[in-house]
């Protein structure tokens, strides 16, 4: 093959480290921005937290940063020729962006004022009144450890059980389970060379654990679920509470293979345990009163604190009823450049180092104007979708429309990948309640009329139809699609039993009342 040059011309689309910033201050949720804003404000020296005494610069509104359609759309298009996912560069605040680098001649403007006056980023942790914060509560919550080893300094024991008492309650899980055999806990600490050791750690595991599983909770300590039951069954017992008939039939039941329990057997479980009808179903309602999760209660509660993105208020009645949205204050970061720094740069032209601190300037600059990119690209799609669900916010989830990603993205001139960044671990406070803002997205299923329905509206009317059901003759699959049916809504057995189990609801079989 012989060898040659060749010209050839090609065109493509380069993200610059600004917008790929942008994209990635999108998508992440509001805990994650929090920490990438303490991390900046460690990292860039120009960057500041503005102060509550009004001294700070005029704010940047949204009005005075309009959203760059066409350069979402060249990034889309770079996404759709192989940019991938992350590289996205649909969302820039920008139409054509700098380098990092800059050229020295930026000098501070009312874009390196503040931005997001109206309320502190969390990881400020300035806030003002004496309201007590969700997450300093969720700190203050006692563990199910902390609740265990209080317990155990009223016991008089000796150093060793202590230790091993300790030992056992550091290796339980969230819910109060034991999960490793003691064999295995003892041959950690021991070794597989000496077995008198070892035999001796198992001897004092199991008196520890004995004692472990007569502390609060009851039940807690428990190697599998029987044991955890059968230990609140024998508790109950000791303290006179309940038919002692009726808990030693719970008891035995307990000792069968838990599947019987589960699938409701009424007929083998009498067998198996020797136990009349009525004590059989008598014993199930008691177990089913029990704990399956010792440290249930115990649970961190800080993983459930939701702070909403978007507060939706409901503005005039009757026919001039609408709504108003709007970004949580909470939950914006009040970011400005540090003028005095930045001052000194302008002053200091030519210095030792000058390019590089230009370029953190610079990067102070890029990042709050990405900030603001991310709060009014989430506003925009959050007024879209009020718009569009008008009806649920109205009526409830009865109302809800059909609604997939494409329209908002043709509204808004963005593309899909951007609303899907936008909706995704982000909240929307409502009169209905707090979503997210998928959860307004959903597929449509045909009516009668030729008309959709929304999925999470039929989602809805089954869970309604569940709660009006005959306990003794729950509804079956098939019966709920019938009702749905009558409503004119066309939905097969297969999608039913989907949606029911996405609701967290059970089969018909184990609805049924005892």
């Amino acid at each position: 093959m012989k060898p040659g040059l060749s010209l050839r011309v090609s065109q493509h689309l380069a993200l610059t480290p600004q917008l790929q910033q942008s994209i990635r201050l999108l998508q992440l949720s509001t805990l994650e921005l929090a920490q990438e804003v303490e991390q900046m404000l460690d990292d860039n020296p120009f960057l500041e937290l503005a102060s509550d005494d009004g001294t700070h610069e005029p704010e940047i509104h949204e009005a005075q940063q309009p959203i760059d359609n066409a350069t979402y759309s060249e990034a889309a298009s770079a996404d759709a020729e192989g940019a991938g996912a992350e590289n996205d560069a649909e969302t820039s605040a920008v139409a054509e962006p700098s380098d990092w680098d800059g050229d020295g001649s930026m000098d501070a403007a009312v874009e390196d004022g503040e931005w997001g006056s109206d309320g502190i980023a969390p990881a400020s942790g300035a806030h003002d009144g004496d309201d007590t914060e969700v997450s300093e509560l969720a700190r203050s919550h006692e563990s199910l450890t902390d609740f265990l080893h209080r317990q155990a300094l009223s016991l008089r024991l000796s150093d060793v059980d202590m230790a091993a008492l300790r030992f056992l309650i550091e290796s339980l899980n969230d819910d109060g389970y034991l999960d490793e055999p003691l064999e295995s806990l003892a041959a950690s600490l021991a070794g597989a060379d000496d077995p008198e050791q070892l035999e001796e750690l198992v001897h004092r595991f199991t008196v520890a654990l004995r004692l472990l599983q007569n502390l609060e909770p009851t039940g807690v300590g428990a190697r599998d679920l029987a044991e955890c039951l059968t230990l609140q069954l024998h508790a109950m017992n000791r303290d006179e509470e309940g038919d002692p008939a009726v808990i030693q039939t719970a008891l035995a039941i307990c000792s069968q293979p838990l599947d019987l329990l589960a699938r409701r057997d009424l007929r083998r479980l009498a067998q198996a345990t020797g136990s009349s009808d009525d004590d059989t179903r008598a014993a199930m309602a008691l177990i089913a009163r029990l704990e399956p999760r010792p440290g249930r209660r115990f649970a961190d509660v800080e993983r459930n604190v939701i702070a909403p993105d978007v507060i939706v208020k409901k503005t005039g009645r009757g026919a001039q009823q609408d709504f108003s949205v709007q970004l949580n204050p909470d939950v914006m970061p009040r970011l400005r450049v540090h003028e005095i720094y930045a001052s000194a740069l302008r002053g200091a032209r030519g210095g030792d180092g000058h390019q590089a601190l230009q370029s953190r300037l610079q990067e102070a600059r890029w990042f709050i104007k990405n900030i603001q990119q991310r709060f009014d690209t989430i506003l925009r799609v959050s007024r879209a979708i009020v718009e569009r669900q008008k009806s649920f916010f109205v009526h409830g989830e009865l109302a809800m429309r059909p609604l997939v990603l494409r329209e908002i993205a043709d509204e808004l001139g963005l593309h899909e990948s951007t609303i899907s960044r936008v909706t995704s671990a982000k909240y929307m406070a409502t009169p209905q309640g707090t979503f997210e803002l998928k959860y307004f997205f959903g597929s449509g299923l045909g009516t009668e009329t030729g008309g959709n329905a929304s999925s999470t509206a039929v989602r809805a009317l089954i869970k309604q139809f569940v709660a009006a059901e005959d306990v003794k003759k729950p509804l079956s699959d098939n019966q709920i699609a019938e009702m749905l049916k009558e409503q004119g809504i066309e939905c097969a057995r297969r999608t039913v039993a989907k949606y029911r189990e996405a609701l967290k609801i059970a089969p018909a079989n184990l609805r049924k009342a005892l």
